[in-house]
């Protein structure tokens, strides 16, 4: 008996402990499917934040009016006291002026007079302007543009990418599994670091694919050159939302602000976030209106004024501007160019070539600034920035990099001259060692300055003379000549 007492007790004690094992394993669980619940919550709620956020961004759009601003220069959609002080431009603040640069005064003087040379000789101008046409890149090959999956990809009229500086988009983010879009990255000096993509407007099959380049390309500053149709055709899709926000494949955007800064451009802000990852990105587009296709603008100060605002919003940043027109050729070249080279001026470069710079681009995107007149354009729109940047350069400043050009070439002649002085004083002292050589140098300097003494005493006595005796002729005698006499 004592010993099945025992191990009923021995039994129920080893079921009390299996027991609590398992209450404290579905604690367990319960805890951990509280804390996935609330990490979902708090996603939900991440989302819903952002959302609202978006929403007060475009809180003041259903209102909105267009209001001219007192200058007649500025209209926005909507009145900046009505709109919530996150959505308001900061624009407003951007100068018109050409910002001081550190420009070499006698290279813009040197630009001005080869403009003008060009623009005076039209024949020179055609024969350079012949020679670009005949001009070659090297390499050329297409091969991902030309495969049949490729086709529909590509506006018509547009240049094919070249194999060696196309945009590759990351395949497994595509929706379509590829990873080809028409748009080529355009270097200056580094090719690890692309300060352009020149890319076709988007059509209606590629506005993911842009946004998904967007992304990739870590750019945050578009430049779009065409309105979205022209002569009667369609230019452009529009790859933004009207208002509120759109998704294209994993990338939502968000429309914040659209400013018509005039009749010749105006500026929207989107935010850009990616589905996958939850990140955001906000990218600024500055969209030109007035630049007909295969033409030029009316004047080139709108423009300039236009690649000013572009250059204050990208200040600082690392990533490549986005530059389209309609077939990211003609007026992305031209754009691409004048900022090109207008930038290679402002961070002092002695040396300009437009042609060989405009070779330079077209050896990575085909068919770049695509007529003469743009090219002429170009020519015109650096010779007016570069005269209204010496025009606004101070006084002083001017003055003092003039003197130092001068002080620069004429500093060869100096160091010659001091050097000669040296020389000639150097040859003609001595250098005592020992007291002994210092009291037979003193003592031979001392006759020396002797006779020095006597020679000049004997001098003036001649110089008198002679000066009275050439003043005898004049109107008064000296009281020298009275005593010979």
């Amino acid at each position: 008996m004592v010993y099945m007492f025992a191990g009923a007790g021995a039994a129920a004690i080893i079921v009390i402990f299996v027991t609590l094992i398992l209450i404290k394993r579905h604690d367990k669980k319960r805890d951990k499917l509280g804390g996935i619940q609330s990490g979902i919550a708090g996603a939900e709620s991440c989302t819903k934040d952002y959302q609202d956020l978006c929403r007060a961004r475009m809180a003041g759009k259903g209102s909105s009016t267009v209001e001219p601003v007192a200058s007649g220069r500025i209209t926005t959609l909507s009145k900046d006291n009505e709109r919530p002080p996150s959505s308001r431009s900061s624009t407003s603040s951007w100068s018109e002026e050409p910002a001081l640069t550190n420009m070499d005064i006698s290279t813009g003087h040197m630009v001005l007079s080869y403009m003008e040379d060009h623009l005076r000789n039209k024949g020179r101008l055609q024969r350079e302007w012949e020679a670009l046409c005949r001009y070659e890149a090297e390499p050329r090959a297409r091969d991902a543009a030309l495969q049949p999956q490729c086709a529909n990809l590509n506006r018509p009229g547009a240049p094919l990418p070249y194999d060696h500086s196309r945009v590759v988009l990351n395949h497994l983010a595509n929706a379509e599994g590829l990873d080809y879009i028409n748009a080529s990255t355009i270097t200056d000096h580094d090719p690890r670091a692309p300060a352009y993509v020149a890319a076709q407007g988007p059509i209606p099959s590629t506005l993911a694919h842009f946004w998904q380049m967007i992304w990739e390309q870590g750019a945050v500053v578009i430049v779009a050159l065409c309105r979205l149709q022209e002569n009667g055709e369609i230019a452009c899709a529009r790859y933004w939302p009207e208002e509120g926000a759109e998704v294209y494949h994993i990338y939502e955007v968000h429309l914040v602000s659209e400013h018509i800064w005039c009749d010749d451009y105006l500026v929207r802000s989107f935010y850009l976030k990616n589905l996958r990852t939850s990140e955001t990105r906000t990218v600024t587009q500055f969209h030109f209106l007035s630049w007909p296709q295969g033409g030029v603008p009316p004047q080139a100060k709108a423009l300039l004024d236009f690649r000013r605002k572009v250059n204050k919003s990208y200040r600082g940043r690392s990533c490549p501007i986005v530059v389209h027109g309609s077939g990211g050729a003609g007026r992305t070249g031209a754009y691409i160019l004048l900022d090109l080279v207008l930038g290679r001026m402002n961070k002092g470069a002695r040396e300009i070539d437009i042609a060989a710079t405009l070779e330079h681009l077209r050896d990575q995107r085909a068919g770049l600034v695509a007529t003469r007149q743009q090219f002429e354009f170009v020519l015109m729109a650096v010779a007016e920035e570069v005269h209204a940047i010496l025009k606004a350069l101070p006084a002083n400043q001017s003055n003092e990099k003039k003197d130092a050009e001068i002080s620069r070439e004429t500093g060869v002649l100096k160091e010659e001259e001091e050097t000669a002085i040296t020389t000639t004083a150097a040859a003609t002292t001595s250098t005592p060692t020992n007291k002994g050589k210092t009291a037979t140098t003193n003592a031979t300097m001392e006759d020396k300055d002797t006779d020095k003494e006597k020679e000049t005493k004997q001098t003036p006595a001649k110089t008198t003379t002679t000066t009275t005796t050439a003043s005898a002729t004049g109107k008064s005698t000296p009281k020298g000549d009275n005593k010979k006499k």
